[in-house]
């Protein structure tokens, strides 16, 4: 069973679900106020609301997995933003199978599903989940992001710059709504035109100009017809394709697409504000910023960002589901047959290979020496170290701190430690600085701290940081 969770991401539980197209097993989350039974994939549903009362975005990424452009600014939109008036919704891994295979639709192109779909395909559902939140009289217009092609011109430049392309462009499936509508953004050439506009104030280079590209739909394109924006519109709800240039690498697509969604949602009155800069460089940080998950009964903490390629013996329970939690919509667990690979979106992260034990959970923290000061440590917590740590010896139970080498003995409780003492190539990161320290009971697990010596010569950032113990509640709330 799939538990929903909240705008923070905060799983009841995880747990893995095998893909018999794949032949590999998944997981998957929903998101919303409820508890769902059904099996296979569903999407993610994160609302961003303000106690000011305003208009209603939704704004869907990941409809076609092999846009990474388009998921990855959803998924910031989702993690990053605090709206301040109006309403966000935002789905930012509508397609999430297909994103992790870097594929644009593997059961076909789910954007050309809106108009009729199978009663035997396996995404009937997901389009009718996502039809019923557009309809939603709440919803006042939606914007779906993609990554296209080239660079759209309404006139042949050459073969990257020509009509027949879509990268940088805004399109509409007409010009205006229909005659009796009296909502939003009745003009759809105008607004369309007016964001662009706006985009193009601020661009990377010359070359980026984005335009308005008006597919005029009902004027004959089969395939539009078959489009989730050419549905919203024959519900009277006004829709926007926003499409950035495949031609750049990841942080600048998003940078278009934030760019556009901050000005509809301008334009609508919805006012926001984001912990980052709009930089190409700040959102490259941004996407990966502390992402991390949690195993084994919450007491196993990891950081996704900058992780090792693999993690090896990492302590999963004997004989039980994997159940997990993740702070960001686009982390996912895919079950091999050996072991397990973390995926962010489409890219493949780190391989976590598992070695399994029997819980103990008869102790729920450890006692530390970090830096001259005593600390009571919760598993599944990290602490940050400038120069040093020590554990508490703790009865009947064992420490090993894995990487650490200058005692050859099987309690490794009691010494003090610096990062001099660990081996790099056992640190979770890949810079070496974060490790492992795992404590055990008669060959049972208990649990897991991670020392982060990330910091350690950065008093400017030391300062910045108010709690040197970062819990699980902490990440996930």
């Amino acid at each position: 069973m799939l538990y929903f969770y909240n705008r923070f991401f905060v799983l009841l539980a995880r747990r893995v679900q095998v893909l018999p197209a794949l032949g590999i097993a998944v997981v998957f989350w929903f998101a919303g106020p409820v508890l769902a039974s059904q099996t296979g994939f569903d999407f993610s549903v994160h609302t961003l609301a303000s106690k000011v009362p305003g208009k209603t975005a939704l704004i869907v990424g990941g409809i076609q997995g092999d846009e990474p452009g388009g998921f990855n600014a959803a998924a910031l939109i989702a993690t990053r933003y605090k709206i301040l008036s109006g309403r966000v919704i935002v789905v930012p891994n509508l397609n999430f199978e297909s994103i992790i295979k870097r594929s644009r639709g593997v059961y076909g192109d789910m954007n050309r599903k809106f108009d009729r779909v199978s009663k035997t395909d396996p995404e009937r559902q997901t389009v009718s989940k996502i039809k019923s939140m557009i309809t939603d009289p709440g919803v006042d217009f939606i914007l779906n992001l993609h990554d296209g092609s080239g660079f759209f011109t309404p006139t042949r430049e050459n073969n990257m710059r020509n009509p027949d392309r879509w990268g940088q462009s805004i399109i509409i499936d007409q010009a205006l709504m229909p005659a009796q509508y009296t909502g939003l953004f009745s003009d759809l050439s105008v607004t369309a035109q007016q964001c662009a506009e706006n985009v193009n104030a601020h661009l990377i280079e010359p070359g980026h100009t984005v335009r308005v590209k008006n597919t005029r739909t009902a004027e004959g394109d089969e395939e539009m017809a078959k489009t989730l924006t050419f549905f919203a519109m024959k519900n009277k709800k006004p829709a926007f394709g926003v499409e950035a240039s495949k031609s750049f690498l990841t942080p600048g697509r998003v940078y278009y697409h934030l760019l556009a969604i901050e000005s509809f949602l301008t334009k609508a009155g919805i006012s926001f504000e984001r912990d980052f800069s709009l930089t190409q460089n700040e959102i490259e940080k941004a996407i990966d910023k502390d992402i991390a998950l949690t195993l084994g009964e919450r007491r196993i903490l990891l950081y996704a960002e900058n992780i090792r390629n693999r993690i090896n013996y990492l302590p999963m329970e004997k004989d039980s589901e994997v159940q997990f939690l993740v702070n960001n919509p686009l982390l996912a667990l895919v079950h091999n047959k050996s072991d397990f690979s973390l995926y962010h979106g489409n890219r493949c992260l780190s391989h976590l290979s598992p070695q399994y034990f029997e819980y103990d959970l008869g102790i729920d923290s450890i006692e530390m020496d970090v830096d001259g000061q005593k600390k009571q440590v919760p598993f599944g917590s990290r602490i940050l170290v400038k120069e040093q740590f020590m554990v508490h010896p703790i009865p009947d139970h064992r420490v090993n701190i894995i990487g650490y080498t200058t005692q050859d003995m099987k309690d490794e409780a009691g010494f003090f430690i610096t990062k001099d003492d660990c081996m790099q190539r056992f640190s979770i990161d890949r810079d070496g600085q974060i490790f492992r320290i795992e404590v055990y009971r008669q060959g049972k697990f208990n649990g897991m701290v991670l020392a982060d010596f990330r910091f350690r010569n950065k008093p400017d950032k030391i300062a910045q940081i108010t709690k040197d113990i970062c819990n699980v509640e902490q990440v996930f709330k």
